[in-house]
């Protein structure tokens, strides 16, 4: 199967061979690239946490957690909108959430969690009122069929067409 040498095999000393470097902007690394063992720090009671546009800019509610990442999406940039603040809103509830899977005695992010909890539903409430149900669940409270009904809400901006 593999051609064999014309002369005998000589022990040759190793020589050591410098890995490929790997250009971190555009994503790609040598196929011999070795595999990581990846680190997240846990965080503690009563961690700092940023405010809902700050932790939706950063991508993430921890500072702690705040890891500089290349080619990060300025979230000031995203229209305000009921829809993003919704998302903003889910967001910041994802990310207590997480938090609180591993942190159940923390009465202060419980606490937060509960208050963001009742603005998200107010919020999503007063958007469904407006354009119509965000998920299929919340189609079933409508007396017909009501969620594959153009415009979608990102298809359409809020107020008027794109």
């Amino acid at each position: 199967m593999y051609p064999k040498p014309d002369k005998p095999t000589e022990s040759v000393p190793s020589i050591p061979v410098t890995p490929p470097v790997c250009n971190a902007l555009n994503g790609t690394m040598p196929s011999c690239a070795p595999l990581s063992v990846p680190y997240v720090p846990f965080q503690q009671k009563g961690s700092p946490k940023y405010e809902v546009a700050e932790a939706l800019d950063n991508g993430t509610l921890f500072p702690g957690l705040n890891l500089p990442f290349f080619r990060k999406a300025d979230a000031t940039q995203v229209p305000t909108t009921p829809l993003s603040e919704l998302q903003a809103l889910e967001f910041v509830l994802t990310e207590l959430g997480l938090y609180l899977d591993t942190h159940q005695d923390d009465a202060e992010a419980m606490e937060l969690f509960r208050q963001y909890a009742a603005l998200e539903k107010a919020g999503r409430e007063r958007y469904e009122a407006q354009y119509g149900p965000v998920t299929q669940m919340a189609a079933a409270q409508s007396k017909t069929w009501a969620w594959i009904k153009d415009p979608w809400p990102w298809n359409d901006q809020e107020g008027g067409k794109v």
